[in-house]
């Protein structure tokens, strides 16, 4: 049974222009919910570098579903096509990116090991209510871990090559975990 939550506020669907090229799969396909935080300071730079091309494919890095820090929704990628937004999960998951400067703008330097912002109550509500409602249009969903659950990886600090730094550190310390785990029927994956 699912928590009685506020519906999720109407999303704003904006898709990347590559989203077609990205490959299609079924909804029953789809176990997992990644939660990401930008790592930028502001949802038009999560736009820029998710239309970024870098691959040959002609597609990039992004999630499916944004929320800015004032609660808006927004959804770059369809579920019903896999998105690149963590190592090794793509194909059965949806990627949630929260707008969070994160380590931001020296993310792999040894002195920025630090994500230091909280999230805003009004991004929390809206992820709640996303969940919620991402369980009843995603027939399979059953599991929820963070993008640093999934992505254990370190290299070397772009500052000094003898330190090694997490590649993924997000969400973060900072991310209300308990909190969203409580309004949630979702189980928490960590490998």
């Amino acid at each position: 049974m699912l928590p009685d939550l506020p519906p999720a506020p109407e999303p704003v669907v904006d898709p990347l222009p590559y989203e077609l090229k990205l490959q299609a799969r079924p909804r029953a396909q789809i176990d997992l919910v990644v939660i990401h935080c930008t790592e930028l300071p502001a949802l038009d730079d999560a736009r820029r570098a998710g239309e970024r091309v870098l691959y040959p494919s002609g597609t990039g890095n992004s999630g499916h579903y944004y929320i800015d820090r004032d609660g808006r929704v927004h959804v770059y990628v369809r579920p019903e096509r896999i998105a690149h937004h963590v190592r090794g999960y793509n194909d059965r998951a949806v990627g949630i990116e929260l707008v969070n400067t994160g380590r931001y703008p020296h993310w792999l330097a040894s002195g920025s090991q630090r994500m230091d912002e909280p999230y805003t109550p009004a991004q929390i509500a809206s992820l709640i209510a996303l969940l919620a409602s991402l369980q009843r249009e995603l027939p399979a969903l059953k599991y929820i871990a963070g993008h640093e659950d999934l992505d254990t990886t370190h290299e070397p600090a772009s500052d000094d090559a003898r330190v090694r730094v997490p590649r993924k550190m997000d969400p973060g310390p900072l991310f209300p975990w308990d909190a969203v785990m409580r309004a949630t029927t979702l189980e928490r994956l960590v490998p």
